[in-house]
C-alpha cells in the first residue's frame, strides 16, 4: 500500500490543529465520569461510563473522547470496534485520538489497518509526530510491509525525529524483523543512541536470522561493563533479555550479581527477566528456583517459565505448568498460548489445543494476535488435523507470510501436494514474496509426493527467480527427493554445489536411500562422512548393519554389533504417543508400565490373530542381526505404534479417529500392518513419524507407500 505522495512533502509549517473548546485540563481531569473510566475492568463498565459522559455534555470534548477511545483501543478488556464507531461521530480528531486509533490497530489481529488510519491522519492536515511512529512502525515489522516502513522512515528522516530513542529503536525493530538487517545496521550506526534497548533490537535481529556471529560481536559491545555502569529496572530487563536471546549465561550471572547490590532483588519483573534469561541459557533448575521463590506470580512470571520450558523441548513439562498456571487462576493470554501452542503440537495433544483455540474463540477481541492464529494452524496441522488448520487459515482477514508458510508446510506433510503448490501459486498471486522458509515447506511437498521434476524446477525458480540462496533444509529436500529415486550421480553432483557442508540429516537420507536401492559400496562411503560428523550416532550403524544383513555380509554385522556394545552405544528406542481424553499416553517398544498394560497386550493378541487371519505376513527383513523368526515377529507386533494404536482401540468409542505420534519413522512392516488394523476395525488412523502424516483408512495409506 503506497502512502499519499503529498505527506511525502510534509513540513510543520502546514500543521493544522482544530480549535479546541475544551474546558480547562485540570477540571476535565476532576470530572467523575472521567475518574471512573480508569477503574472500569470490561466493556460493560465502559458503555456505562460513556453514558454518563454523554449525560454530563463531556462528549463535546475532545479529552474526554480520547481517554475513551484509548481504554477501548488499547486495554486488554477493550473492544476496538467500539472506539471506531467513537471515533466516526468525532468531526475533528485531535493528535492524541488519531494516536490512540493508530495504536489500538497496532495491537489489532489487522495492524494493515492502523497504516490505512496513519494515511487518512495526514490527509486530515495532522503531522504524525514521536507518540505515532513507534505504533505505525511495529504495524509495518508484523505485516512485513518494508515498503510502506521505509516511506515512514523518510516521514520521521523529513520531521527530524529519528534523535527519539523510541523511534529510533523502533526504525531498527521495523528492519530488522523483515529481514533487512544491513538497513538496520545502518540505523544503529548512524545514531549516538545507542542504549542497551537498541542494541537488544539488533541483537534480537542477527539472532533471529542466524546470523549469530554478528549478533555475538554487537553483543560484546553492548557499553554495561564500564565501571560507571548503574542498573536500573528498564536496563536490566533489556540486557537480560540480550543474554537470553544470545545463551550468554556468564554475562546473565555478572548481571545478576549487580542486581542485590542495587536494591532490585525483589523487583518482580527483574525476577521475571531472570528466569526467562537462566531458562534460555538451559538453566532451568535455576530459572524454576526463581519461579518458586515469587510469591505472587503475575502472568509474566507464568509465561517465561513456561516459555523457558517449550525453549528447551520440555514440552511436557510445559503443559503441566500451564494445568498449573489455570489452577492458579492466573488467566492466559495471547503470549501463553504461544508458549503452549508448540508442545500441543509436539506432543499431539489435540483435545488440549482444541480448548485454547475454544477460549481464544471466546476472548477474541482480547487476543487478536496474527501470531496466534498462526500458531494454531500449526497445532492443528501437526496433531493431524488438517481441515481444521485449513478452517483457521480460511477463516484469518489478514494473513502474514507466516500464516501462509505454516499452511503450506502443514500441507506438504500430510501429503497433499497439490493442495500445498496451489496455495503457493494463491500466495504469489495475491503479491507475497517468499522466503526461504516457504521453500522447505513447496520442495518438502515435493518430496512427499515424490514429484521430482517439479522439485528440480521450485528448487532453480527459488534461486534464478526470487534470489534466495539455498540453505540445508532445501538442500536436503533436494537430495532425499534424488536419492530415493536412484538417482545419487545427481545427487552427489548437488552435494558438491553446496556453499555449505552437508549436515547429518543429509548424509542419514541418502544413507537410507542407499539402503532402500542397495547401493552397498555407496552406502559405505555416506556412512564414512555421517559417523566423521556424528561418531556417537547409533543410527549410522544401524543403517549400515541392516545393509550388510540384505547382502548377507554377516561377518561385518558381527563387526558392527561389537562396535556397538564396545562404544555402549543403542539405537534410540521407539517411543509413541496418544490422547485420550486429554491426557497424553506414551509407549516404548516392548512397554508393559502402563496402569493397563493387561488390557493393551490382550487387545495386541487380538489384532495379530485378526491380522494372520486377513493373510497378513510379518516382514521380518528389518529387524536386526541373528534373531530368530519367531522373536523377530514378536519384537514387530510389540513396537511402540502398535501399542499406541492397541490403547486408543480398547479406550475409545468404536469409529473415533485414532490419533498417535512416533519420534522414529514408520517401519514397513507396522506400516502395511496399520493399513490392515484401519480396515479391520473400521477407524481412520492418523499417524505422524519423524518425517511425515500417514491418513490410514479401508485399508490404504495416504501416503501411497511413497515414504
Amino acid at each position: 500500500m503506497a502512502l499519499p505522495p503529498s505527506s511525502l512533502t510534509l513540513s510543520p509549517s502546514i500543521l493544522h490543529f482544530p480549535p479546541s473548546s475544551d474546558p480547562p485540563y485540570k477540571l476535565l481531569q476532576n470530572q467523575p465520569s472521567l475518574a471512573l473510566l480508569s477503574k472500569c475492568t470490561n466493556m460493560q463498565n465502559i458503555k456505562q461510563v460513556h453514558s454518563q459522559i454523554i449525560k454530563t455534555g463531556l462528549h463535546n470534548t475532545q479529552f474526554a473522547l480520547s481517554k475513551l477511545i484509548e481504554i477501548c483501543a488499547v486495554s486488554p478488556f477493550g473492544d476496538l470496534s467500539y472506539a471506531l464507531l467513537v471515533f466516526e461521530t468525532i468531526r475533528e480528531p485531535n493528535q492524541v485520538i488519531w494516536n490512540n486509533i493508530i495504536r489500538g490497530h497496532s495491537l489489532s489481529s489487522s495492524p494493515v489497518v492502523a497504516i490505512k488510519f496513519y494515511v487518512r491522519m495526514i490527509l486530515s492536515g495532522f503531522v504524525p509526530n514521536t507518540y505515532t511512529f513507534p505504533f505505525i512502525l511495529k504495524s509495518c515489522a508484523k505485516i512485513s510491509a518494508i515498503s510502506e516502513g521505509k516511506q515512514i522512515h523518510a516521514h520521521v528522516l523529513k520531521l527530524g525525529l529519528e534523535s527519539d530513542p523510541f523511534v529510533h529503536t523502533s526504525l531498527i525493530n521495523m528492519y530488522a524483523q523483515n529481514g533487512e538487517l544491513e538497513s538496520a545496521r545502518l540505523v544503529f550506526n548512524k545514531s549516538s543512541l545507542r542504549d542497551a534497548v537498541s542494541y537488544t533490537a539488533l541483537i534480537t535481529g542477527y539472532a533471529s536470522r542466524g546470523y549469530l556471529d554478528d549478533a555475538r560481536q554487537l553483543f560484546d559491545e553492548m557499553p554495561i561493563r564500564e565501571e560507571n555502569f548503574v542498573p536500573n529496572e528498564s536496563t536490566v530487563v533489556t540486557v537480560l533479555s540480550a543474554c537470553a536471546h544470545m545463551g550468554s549465561l556468564e554475562l546473565g550471572n555478572w548481571v545478576c550479581s549487580l542486581i542485590e547490590g542495587h536494591g532490585l532483588g525483589s523487583n518482580l519483573h527483574v525476577t521475571n527477566a531472570l528466569i526467562d534469561m537462566y531458562s534460555k541459557c538451559g538453566d532451568l533448575v535455576k530459572a524454576r528456583d526463581l519461579f518458586e521463590s515469587i510469591e505472587k506470580r503475575d502472568v509474566i512470571s507464568w509465561n517465561v517459565m513456561i516459555g523457558g520450558y517449550t525453549h528447551t523441548s520440555d514440552y511436557k513439562e510445559a503443559l503441566m505448568l500451564f494445568r498449573q498456571m489455570l489452577q492458579s487462576n492466573i488467566e492466559p493470554n495471547d503470549v501463553t498460548f504461544l508458549s503452549v501452542l508448540p508442545a500441543c503440537a509436539y506432543l499431539g495433544a489435540l483435545d488440549l489445543g482444541k480448548w485454547i483455540h475454544a477460549y481464544i474463540d471466546k476472548n477474541h477481541q482480547k487476543l487478536n494476535n496474527v501470531s496466534l492464529w498462526t500458531s494454531l494452524i500449526d497445532m492443528y496441522a501437526k496433531c493431524g488435523n488438517i481441515k481444521a488448520a485449513e478452517q483457521v487459515f480460511d477463516g484469518m482477514g489478514y494473513k502474514t507470510l507466516a500464516s501462509w508458510n505454516a499452511m503450506i508446510s502443514g500441507l506438504a506433510m500430510h501429503g497433499k501436494a497439490d493442495k500445498a503448490l496451489s496455495l503457493f501459486s494463491r500466495m504469489i498471486g495475491e503479491g507475497l514474496q517468499p522466503d526461504d522458509i516457504t521453500f522447505v515447506g513447496v520442495l518438502s511437498a515435493c518430496n512427499h509426493a515424490g514429484l521430482l521434476d517439479i522439485g528440480r524446477q521450485y528448487f532453480n525458480a527459488m534461486i534464478q527467480d526470487y534470489k534466495i540462496s539455498p540453505k540445508l533444509q532445501h538442500y536436503g529436500c533436494m537430495v532425499d527427493l534424488l536419492g530415493r529415486a536412484g538417482l545419487f550421480d545427481e545427487a552427489e553432483a548437488l552435494l558438491k554445489t553446496m556453499e555449505m557442508k552437508p549436515d547429518a540429516a543429509i548424509w542419514t537420507s541418502l544413507l537410507g536411500a542407499c539402503r532402500v536401492h542397495g547401493r552397498l559400496e555407496l552406502g559405505e562411503s555416506v556412512a564414512k562422512h555421517l559417523l566423521e560428523l556424528e561418531p556417537e550416532n547409533p543410527g549410522a550403524y544401524v543403517l549400515l548393519s541392516n545393509m550388510y544383513a540384505g547382502a548377507g555380509r554377516w561377518d561385518d554385522v558381527a563387526t558392527i554389533r561389537t562396535r556397538l556394545n564396545d562404544k555402549g552405544m543403542k539405537k534410540v528406542p521407539g517411543c509413541s504417543s496418544i490422547e485420550v481424553g486429554s491426557v497424553v499416553h506414551e509407549f516404548l517398544v516392548g512397554d508393559k508400565v502402563h496402569p493397563q498394560s493387561k488390557h493393551i497386550y490382550e487387545m495386541l493378541d487380538e489384532i495379530d490373530a485378526l491380522l494372520e487371519k486377513s493373510g497378513f505376513v510379518p516382514d521380518t527383513s528389518e529387524v536386526l542381526y541373528d534373531m530368530d523368526e519367531e522373536w523377530k515377529e514378536g519384537a514387530l507386533s510389540h513396537h511402540s505404534e502398535k501399542l499406541a494404536i492397541a490403547y486408543g482401540l480398547i479406550s475409545t468409542k468404536p469409529g473415533t479417529t485414532i490419533r498417535i505420534v512416533k519420534n522414529l519413522r514408520v517401519c514397513g512392516n507396522c506400516h502395511s500392518a496399520t493399513k490392515l488394523i484401519s480396515k479391520i476395525f473400521n477407524r481412520e488412523i492418523i499417524a505422524r513419524d519423524r518425517n511425515r502424516f500417514h491418513h490410514f483408512k479401508d485399508g490404504n495409506c495416504s501416503c501411497n507407500d511413497y515414504w
